[in-house]
């Protein structure tokens, strides 16, 4: 029996950014647009999530290297690429089969919603509005965005390339709220509501760990199996453990 999935899989969340400290300031100030002057893909990390992305970082060197990721994948977002870069510095480069930023791997898409709170959505686009709340967020796709639907097209052929080029392997990546979550739809095999519910039951923390591994008796070829869902790499500051905020993006939580 030839394996065809990785013998692990580490899905991460990217860490804190400026962005997801924007949008947390114009909520709670009942603001209407979130105000960050960068191109969403050119949001960096906060200081909290330098931070953040180190501490996985040194959680990752500290693994015993024959379970240190031999791949990793990141989004080409400033945000992921910094979280990723991180835990590059803890890793030994000479012994990574691929280190590769994949677009495939982007924040979702919210065109004309972009840099909206929920609140100015309602305001300035009441009827995208209604609309999203009567399809809902799974096949709700705004003028020039994307729907989740489209999100995990993409990851479909993802998951493709890792299992072509990456069998056996132990590949690492790195991206989005919504990235996780739909990576988790596909391989735990979701559907609508049993993915919608799990991000009703709790956002992705920022740097939060979801991974599998390979269970060769699941199946008659082997599958991949949940093995941690939004584990966080200790981080204290000031003697106080830091907990992480959910993400960005400039529309709802998505």
């Amino acid at each position: 029996m030839e394996q065809k999935w990785p013998q692990q899989l580490w899905v991460v969340r990217h860490g804190q950014s400026a962005g997801n400290v924007a949008r947390d300031a114009a909520e709670a100030a009942a603001g209407l647009l979130i105000d960050i002057a960068e191109r969403d893909m050119d949001v960096p990390l906060s200081a909290l999530g330098q931070q953040q992305a180190q501490a996985l970082g040194l959680w990752f060197g500290a693994l015993p290297e024959h379970e240190q990721p031999t791949v990793l994948l990141f989004s080409p977002y400033l945000r992921a690429r910094a979280t990723a870069e991180a835990i590059l510095e803890h890793l030994p480069r000479a012994e990574l089969l691929a280190v590769n930023a994949d677009e495939r791997l982007r924040e979702k898409e919210f065109g004309i919603l972009d840099r909206l709170t929920p609140l100015g959505i309602a305001e300035k686009y009441p009827e995208l509005h209604e609309q999203r709340r009567h399809v809902g967020k799974f096949y709700f796709r705004p003028p020039g965005g994307e729907s989740w639907c489209d999100v995990i097209l993409r990851l479909r052929s993802v998951l493709d390339t890792i299992t072509r080029e990456y069998r056996r392997e132990r590949v690492l990546v790195v991206g989005h709220q919504v990235i996780v979550m739909c990576l988790r739809y596909l391989l735990e095999r979701q559907d609508e509501a049993g993915i919608l519910a799990l991000d009703r039951a709790a956002d992705v923390p920022n740097c939060g760990v979801t991974s599998y591994r390979f269970n060769p008796a699941l199946g008659k070829q082997g599958k991949l199996e949940l093995d941690l869902v939004n584990f966080l790499a200790p981080l204290e500051a000031r003697g106080t453990p830091v907990t992480a905020t959910p993400d960005v993006p400039a529309a709802p939580k998505s």
